[in-house]
């Protein structure tokens, strides 16, 4: 049962607690107004200023969720219904829903993203698609895993409501150029803008259905999904220039198994769920306390030895692709220099990655082909395949990652194992 630790200032005693608001939950609830709802309330905002003062955001902007798929879904699904519901009519333009002319707006909310990105990101465009909500442009990305700010900014038209791309890549850990495509957005917006005001003092009366879109809605919105980042890079929203970005306790070490969704304070989100008016009105439910404090902890963790230990696991990556340069058969997937310090993805021809995962698990060395979220899937990896559309999919990657507890020695008991693994499936590639 719940106690408190207070003490009464008349009677020096420590008052009775007895909890008798189960039906609310088996812990304080933060939304409760009893004593100990207070003290949980006052855990949680705790909480969401620690997160907040990483990113250099208000407390206010930052929603906890269950992960990093929910906090993608909520920012994606809530712009558009944001878009959505604020377009489904055109009524003049002053707002009145009783506007005598009426009509359904026929333009819909366009996505902009690329090919790589993590499938709670792609198949929740490719959804939306499917249920006739939006249309999608999905970039391809170059050769060596990043994507050309020049190509988003290309596919970005009047109606496009929001870009979406991870700030690193999951699989082959390409790092992508964020900041370079929060300008080239931040340069449209100013455009848009100049337009309006332009419209504005204008004396033109133009039939709203012949409008363009800007002029009936907001600029597009930059979301990034940043959960393989968090470890790594730097997360200054003011720096990075983006209005919405994901994180994932579930990649960061003795984290709780929470999410965040930061979402700028002027975004417009609709609210993709019911229920209740916890985080903003905008994530139901009551909030999973005890891990929420954990996520806080250890994020203010990571952020305090980013820096050290960025460098230390740049040291072994390093050293791992060097000595992968003496197997000839080895190719590394994407760019050599803009990637995470800590992940390392190959390919060894004509061998199946998947082989090569079972292999080397029996030698104790544990790795993956493809993103844990698609393992149950028979295809390979659509990620090497955007950068080798030539390649047979079976052969796909093997992504080695690496951890606070990895070692120079880990290294190279995997070097050893992984030579050993290809002197017995030397058939497969001679």
């Amino acid at each position: 049962m719940p106690k408190s630790n207070k003490t009464d200032v008349r009677s020096g005693k420590k008052p009775r607690n007895i909890y008798m608001d189960y039906a609310a939950s088996f812990s304080p609830n933060p939304s409760s107004i009893h004593s100990l709802g207070l003290e949980a309330k006052t855990k949680l905002q705790n909480a969401r200023k620690k997160v907040a003062d990483v990113l250099n955001v208000r407390a206010s902007e930052v929603i906890f969720t269950s992960g990093g798929t929910e906090s993608n879904n909520l920012a994606i699904q809530g712009v558009v219904y944001a878009a959505v519901q604020k377009n489904t009519f055109l009524n003049g333009g002053d707002g009145s829903a009783s506007h005598p002319e009426k009509k359904y707006f026929s333009v819909l909310p366009h996505l902009v993203t690329t090919n790589i990105e993590h499938p709670s990101v792609l198949e929740t465009f490719r959804l939306l698609e499917k249920r006739g909500l939006v249309e999608i442009s999905i970039v391809t990305v170059e050769s060596n895993g990043i994507v050309d700010p020049k190509k988003i900014k290309k596919e970005i038209k009047d109606n496009t409501v929001l870009v979406s791309v991870m700030y690193a890549n999951n699989e082959i850990g390409t790092i992508q150029p964020i900041k370079e495509i929060a300008n080239e957005i931040r340069h449209i917006r100013k455009s848009k803008e100049k337009n309006k005001n332009f419209e504005r003092s204008s004396d033109l009366r133009v039939p709203l259905p012949a409008r363009p879109f800007q002029n009936l809605h907001f600029s597009p919105l930059l979301h990034t999904d940043a959960v393989q980042a968090v470890n790594y890079l730097d997360l200054n929203i003011e720096k990075l220039g983006v209005d919405l970005l994901s994180l994932s306790g579930s990649k960061i070490e003795d984290a709780g198994r929470v999410g965040v969704l930061y979402k700028k304070k002027s975004v417009e989100l609709e609210n993709i769920y019911g229920g209740g008016d916890q985080e903003l009105g905008l994530r139901p439910g009551t909030e999973n306390l005890s891990e929420i404090v954990k996520f806080a902890n250890a994020f203010e963790k990571v952020e305090k030895e980013k820096t050290k230990e960025s460098k230390r696991t740049l040291q072994l990556r390093n050293y791992f692709i060097k000595k992968l340069k003496s197997f000839s058969v080895v190719t590394v997937n994407g760019d050599l220099e803009n990637r995470l310090p800590n992940n390392v993805n190959i390919t060894i021809h004509n061998i199946p990655s998947d082989l090569l995962v079972i292999e080397l698990s029996v030698r104790g060395v544990m790795v993956s082909s493809k993103s844990a979220c698609k393992s149950e899937s028979e295809d390979g990896s659509y990620v090497i395949k955007a950068i080798h559309p030539e390649a047979n999919s079976e052969i796909g990657g093997l992504r080695f990652s690496f951890g606070r507890k990895t070692t120079k020695s880990d290294i190279d008991y995997t070097l050893k194992s992984l030579s050993a693994v290809l002197t017995k499936l030397k058939k497969w590639y001679t």
